[in-house]
Parts: C-alpha cells; sequence; structure tokens
C-alpha cells in the first residue's frame, strides 16, 4: 500500500497549518486596535496569497522534500540553502509553543481553574501525544488533519453567520495605547499579528517526496487552501470583535468562547472552547508533520546529519520528530506564564519575523529563477514575485530591533551545525577520491 497522500490531505495540511491559534487568539489581541485590525487582515492577506503563488510556483518546479530550503539551495547555492532550511526548521517547533499554549488555554473554561503546573503537564502531554500520531506516519497525520480540519470548518462557518443577528459597531473600540500611536506604526504592528494566522501557507511543500504528484497537487493545494483562510478570516474577525465588547474582548483567554456566550448564553460556550481546543490541535499536528519533513530533506541533501533521515517501519523520519519534540519541552517549560496573551505576543512577534526571513529569500529565489531561465516569464509572475519580496521587506524592516536581533538568532545557532556538516561531508569526499 502507498504511503503517499493525495490533493485533499495536503489541502486539509495547507488550511491546518494557517488556521489554528490566529484565528482563534487573534480577536483578543486585535482588540485594542479596533478598526485598525480589518485594514491589517486585508494587507497581510493580500501578501499571503502573493507568497502562495511564489512557493506554489518553486514547488511545481522543484518537487523535493523539504520545501524552502530546496528553493533556495537550487538558486543561490548550499550555504544558502542551509541556513534558510535551518531557520525554517528551528522557528517550525519553537512557534508550535504558542499553539500548544492556546490549545490548552481555550480548555480553561471546561477545566476550571487550576495550578500552572497543572496546565503545564497537559501541554506536555499533548505534544507527546501529537509526537506519536506523526511517528506512525505521513499517511496517518495527514488523514488525521483532514478529519481535525473539517471539523474545525463547523464553528468557522456557523458562528460568523450567527454572529451578524448579534454585531454591535459600537464593540469596536481603539485603546487609549493604541491611539496615541501613528497610524503607520499601528498599521505596521497589526499586520505583524495577522500575519501569524498565514504561516504555514508553504508547509504542504516539506514532504513533497510523500505527495503523490507534487508538481501539480501541491500548488493547487496552497493556492485554494490560502484563499479559503483568506475567507474565514475575513469573516470570523469582524464577527466576534462586533459581537463581544473591546474592552472585555481584549481580556479574553477564549474569544470565540466569550463570543458563544454573548450569542447563545447557557453552556454552549464551552462546546466552542472544546473545538477550538481541537482546531489548535490540528495547526499543532501540521506543524509537528513539517518540522519532521523539513530535517529529513536536510539530511537528504547532505546539509544536516544522517541521523535526522532516519525513518521507522512507517516511513516517519523519527529521528528529527524525536529531536523537534525534546526540543519544544525545555522551552514550554521555560516559557510557561500566567499571562497567556503576552505569552503568545511575543512568540508571535518573534516566529513571524523569522518565517519572514524565508519568505524573502525564497520570493528572491522565486525571481531569479524567472531571471535565468530560458522560458519566457509572463508579466504577472514578475509581478506577485516582486510584491511577494516588497511585502517580507517591509514588514522586517517595520519590526523593532529586538525582535529582530531575536529572530536572527535562530538563524545563527545554525553555524556551528554547518561547519560541522561542511567538515564531515568534505572528509567523506575526500575518502571517495582516493579510492
Amino acid at each position: 500500500m502507498s504511503n503517499k497522500i493525495g490533493f485533499w490531505p495536503v489541502f486539509a495540511l495547507v488550511m491546518g497549518s494557517q488556521i489554528g491559534s490566529g484565528v482563534f487568539m487573534s480577536p483578543a489581541n486585535l482588540a485594542p486596535f479596533g478598526a485598525i485590525s480589518l485594514l491589517g487582515w486585508a494587507i497581510s492577506g493580500a501578501g499571503a496569497i502573493m507568497l502562495a503563488l511564489v512557493f506554489a510556483n518553486l514547488c511545481s518546479r522543484f518537487p523535493r522534500t523539504g520545501g524552502p530550503h530546496v528553493y533556495v539551495e537550487e538558486t543561490f547555492g548550499r550555504f544558502f540553502g542551509f541556513f534558510t532550511g535551518w531557520t525554517y526548521w528551528v522557528v517550525s517547533w519553537v512557534s508550535s509553543i504558542a499553539v500548544i499554549t492556546a490549545s490548552i488555554g481555550y480548555l480553561s473554561p471546561i477545566l476550571g481553574q487550576h495550578s500552572p503546573l497543572f496546565h503545564l503537564s497537559l501541554e506536555i502531554l499533548l505534544l507527546l501525544l501529537i509526537t506519536g500520531v506523526n511517528l506512525r506516519g505521513v499517511k496517518v497525520a495527514g488523514i488525521v488533519e483532514f478529519f481535525l480540519t473539517n471539523l474545525k470548518l463547523i464553528p468557522l462557518l456557523i458562528v460568523p453567520i450567527i454572529a451578524l443577528f448579534f454585531f454591535d459597531t459600537n464593540n469596536f473600540f481603539t485603546s487609549e495605547s493604541v491611539s496615541q500611536l501613528s497610524l503607520p506604526k499601528a498599521l505596521n504592528y497589526v499586520t505583524l499579528l495577522t500575519l501569524w494566522g498565514f504561516i504555514g501557507l508553504e508547509s504542504a511543500t516539506t514532504p513533497a517526496g510523500s505527495i503523490e504528484n507534487p508538481g501539480k497537487t501541491i500548488p493547487r493545494a496552497v493556492i485554494l487552501g490560502t484563499l479559503c483562510v483568506l475567507v474565514i478570516y475575513a469573516l470570523n474577525s469582524v464577527a466576534i470583535m462586533g459581537v463581544v465588547p473591546g474592552e472585555m474582548l481584549a481580556q479574553s483567554k477564549a474569544p470565540y468562547g466569550e463570543a458563544a456566550l454573548h450569542m447563545f448564553g447557557g453552556s454552549w460556550h464551552l462546546l466552542i472552547a472544546l473545538i477550538a481546543s481541537i482546531v489548535c490541535i490540528g495547526t499543532l499536528n501540521a506543524w509537528v508533520l513539517t518540522s519532521g519533513q523539513i530535517a529529513l530533506g536536510l539530511a537528504q541533501d547532505g546539509l544536516m546529519p544522517s541521523f535526522f533521515a532516519k525513518r521507522n517501519r512507517f516511513g516517519a523520519p523519527y529521528g528529527s520528530l524525536i529531536v523537534c519534540c525534546m526540543g519544544i519541552l525545555p522551552l514550554l517549560i521555560l516559557t510557561h506564564s500566567d499571562n497567556l496573551a503576552q505569552k503568545i505576543n511575543v512568540i508571535v512577534d518573534i516566529s513571524v519575523t523569522s518565517f519572514l526571513f524565508v519568505y524573502g529569500i525564497c520570493s528572491l529565489a522565486y525571481l531569479r529563477v524567472l531571471y535565468t531561465q530560458k522560458t519566457q516569464a509572463s508579466l504577472w509572475q514578475w509581478t506577485y514575485g516582486v510584491l511577494a519580496l516588497f511585502f517580507c521587506l517591509w514588514i522586517i524592516l517595520s519590526t523593532n530591533w529586538n525582535t529582530l536581533l531575536v529572530a536572527s538568532l535562530f538563524t545563527i545557532t545554525g553555524v556551528p551545525i554547518y561547519f560541522l556538516q561542511r567538515h564531515r561531508i568534505k572528509g567523506l569526499w575526500m575518502q571517495t577520491a582516493k579510492k
């Protein structure tokens, strides 16, 4: 039996990677910005579509396991390919902390008041369970993702429609701290926050070797999935912010549960909270799968130790999955905080900035492909490639220096691994030459 997956699991992976803690926590994080947040969604959504087109085109040209590092290595060489892949790999499992935190945080109305240690224990248990699912292989992880994606669409389509009957424009407010900012600064920050909701649009490119006809399947899934995500985000963000008073929404740990309580009363908000938690778990599953495939692709290309390319009998890269899990565990403990929104915001800022480094160099690689290949590129291909690059540069240049510095550390940590791996490969090559 083939372990490869087709269009619908890949489509679910694209949507599952994007729709998670972003859509469920963003109403609370964006509440202080009022109507400015809606403009932020429009800008980040347009940028996400441009990036989706770039990755779809790159994947159709280079349908190999690993995703971003493959495209950069093909165009700029192994040095840039390694650091692109390394940054993408590290930030993919570091950003999972925000998803894990949101998954358990949404269960607060159901679980009631408990000690921080209790919540931390649940976070660790969830991480171990999702890692176990992915150790069963891409096919099992893809089936789980398809199920969770279908489940998450229920509240994300029904709640906005019902919210229209409870909508009140007076609920949109701008906090005093935000009103003191200039519009460009407020818009830059809101775009950075909303872009978190689209992070993962490229995730389906990483397991290309485990996908049927990846050159056609992945581009279709990436573009269609990102378009659907944009529509869902636009509907839900407006709906939740129009139902719950802004001051209350800004303090909420479970914005969707809060909205359900306002609309339905009773205990319906508990059901919404449960579904929201399951949705975030689906995102975690997608990101754990992606993290394993990134390291697998790097190892297959000789850019990381061969340990990361080892597979179990289900075809899962158990080496990379175990390392990712062991890397997340101490970070969960060190970043544990009672202030859920603050913790998520910090991780979001740093993670999005790191992802933008990867997106930016991939956009540059795409433009170089258009320039160097003999075939005539269309004006539209050049247009969305240039827009994607400028979008990444704009957000990066608008980010404060502290965030940029911390985000750059993800890349710098790969320096010892790069030189160690380069020395090992050079030694093997010299041994082969002598023989």
